[in-house]
C-alpha cells in the first residue's frame, strides 16, 4: 500500500503584507495562521507523514506548534529555500520514498482547506497518477493594462490551488529536470507537465484562497475569530 505524504512550504517572508512576521506565523485567536492549515492534514485519515519546509530560524516555532496542537503527524521539519521550487525539493529530498508513493504539496497560506477536496484530490490521484485542485472561473475575464482588450472565453479556465498531488517518482524527475534546465515554475504542476504528463483537475473550493495580501488576511481573521 503506497503512503501518502504532505509537504508544506513555509518560507514566505511576509514582504507582501509589509509585516516583519511571515503571514503563516501570525496568530489569529491564539493560534498561528499554519497551525490551521496542518490541522487540515492532521485530521485527514489518508495522510501518513507531514513534512514542513521552512527558514531555520522557525524551526523552534514549528516545533511549539506541533506540540500545542498535537500535530504528530510532522516528521521533519527541513530548511526551506529561496523560492518554493527549492523549498518542496529540500523537502522531498528528505523523504525515504517508494516510487509509487504519493506526495501532496499544499501552501502554508492557504489554512482554509476543506477536508473534502484533500479527501477527494487524494482520491483522484491514486485513480489517474496525479491531481491538481482547482476552480472554474466565475467571473468575465478580461486582458488589458489600463483599458480593455480583449474578453476571455471564461468556459474552459480554472484558477489553481493546492492541494497538487503527484507519485514521489514523478514530481522528483520534474524537480530534477527544472534544476537541470534552470526552469523555475509557478506551482509543481507545470513541472510535471514539462514531463509530458497529463494533469488532471480536482474540483477546489473558494474557501481554499490563498492569504497572500492584506485584505485577505483581514477576510482569514474575519473567518476564524
Amino acid at each position: 500500500m503506497s503512503k501518502v505524504y504532505a509537504i508544506i512550504p513555509a518560507g514566505g517572508s511576509g514582504k507582501r503584507i509589509g509585516s516583519e512576521l511571515p503571514k503563516q506565523f501570525i496568530q489569529f485567536d491564539g493560534k498561528e495562521m499554519i497551525a490551521y492549515t496542518l490541522d487540515v492534514f492532521q485530521k485527514c485519515d489518508l495522510i501518513d507523514e507531514i513534512i514542513i519546509a521552512t527558514q531555520q530560524k522557525f524551526f523552534d516555532t514549528i516545533e511549539s506548534i506541533k506540540s500545542n496542537f498535537n500535530l504528530d503527524k510532522i516528521t521533519k521539519i527541513v530548511e526551506g529555500g529561496k523560492e518554493r521550487q527549492e523549498s518542496v525539493f529540500n523537502a522531498l529530498s528528505s523523504i525515504d520514498s517508494e516510487d509509487n508513493d504519493f506526495i501532496v504539496v499544499h501552501d502554508a497560506a492557504r489554512p482554509l482547506l476543506p477536508q473534502d477536496v484533500l479527501t477527494n484530490s487524494i482520491k483522484l490521484a491514486h485513480e489517474k497518477g496525479n491531481s491538481v485542485a482547482a476552480i472554474k472561473a466565475k467571473d468575465t475575464l478580461i486582458k488589458g493594462s489600463n483599458k480593455v482588450d480583449i474578453y476571455i472565453d471564461r468556459q474552459n479556465i480554472y484558477y489553481v490551488q493546492t492541494p497538487q498531488i503527484f507519485m514521489y517518482k514523478e514530481l522528483l524527475e520534474a524537480m530534477r529536470k527544472a534544476a537541470n534546465e534552470n526552469f523555475t515554475g509557478t506551482d509543481e504542476s507545470m513541472l510535471v507537465k514539462r514531463l509530458g504528463k497529463e494533469i488532471f483537475i480536482a474540483e477546489g473550493s473558494s474557501l481554499n484562497f490563498k492569504v497572500t495580501a492584506e485584505s485577505d488576511l483581514e477576510l482569514f481573521r474575519k473567518l476564524v475569530t
